[in-house]
């Protein structure tokens, strides 16, 4: 597995993978599969569950394991402690919102504390298929859902992970997104891919939310979009 690094400086180091012993039409040509925040503390029993987080792992294991995209790239939730999202360091409960460099953000419970178990990435996978780890939320100040972008930050910019010019540096012309949390870092990630100029997928089984109420308003925020929704037996 790669290690974690700063691909908008740092892309050069990148450790490049050709997908190995894969039949012929196998491998979905200029693709990215983006796995974003598989994490135990977003798993049940974690600081910040999602609805039936555990149940994507098997699923999610077989497609690592078939080798189908050209590259493939994961996300990793990676707090500082007293990080600006969570509610403990503005003396709140969780799930409270405010409003942040003129936005709205929730404040969620303490998670993905850097070197902690729960940040890890999921230790039931086979994580050496990895081109590239992106760590995410690693600035105090700053939250970050997408895997191509952070959250408004005190300057009013977004700024970039460096992601999109990485993948199209190697000619990825569609990315398929799956993980956590559907209706948070998916979402945002599947946006901003698709305002980058990607065609893109959301692989909807391969996905929970925070909760299962918000999947309608999710479902016609993708449609809306253009970014298609499907499962792995149409890759």
């Amino acid at each position: 597995m790669s290690e974690p690094i700063n691909i908008a400086t740092e892309a050069s180091t990148v450790t490049e993978h050709t997908p190995a012993e894969a039949p012929t039409g196998q491998v979905v040509r200029n693709s990215a599969l983006i796995i974003v925040d598989v994490q135990p503390d977003f798993m049940p029993g974690g600081a910040l569950a999602c609805a039936e987080g555990g149940a994507i792992l098997p699923e999610l294991a077989q497609l690592l394991a078939a080798d189908r995209f050209a590259h493939v790239v994961a996300t990793q939730d990676w707090h500082p402690p007293g990080h600006i999202s969570f509610a403990s360091t503005h003396h709140k409960v969780p799930f409270e919102a405010l409003e942040l460099y003129g936005h709205h953000q929730t404040l969620w419970p303490d998670h993905c504390i850097q070197n902690s178990e729960g940040a890890a990435l999921h230790p039931s996978l086979d994580w050496r298929r990895v081109d590239a780890i992106i760590r995410k939320g690693t600035d105090a100040r700053i939250d970050s859902y997408s895997a191509f972008r952070n959250n408004i930050g005190p300057d009013g910019q977004r700024p970039s992970t460096g992601l999109a010019g990485w993948l199209h540096e190697r000619g990825v012309e569609s990315v398929y997104i799956c993980g956590l949390a559907r209706d948070v870092c998916v979402l945002w990630t599947a946006e901003d891919a698709a305002a980058a100029g990607f065609r893109t997928h959301v692989l909807w089984s391969l996905t929970r939310p925070v909760t299962f109420d918000t999947d309608e308003a999710t479902r016609s925020t993708l449609e809306r979009l253009g970014i298609a929704i499907v499962d792995t037996a149409s890759l």
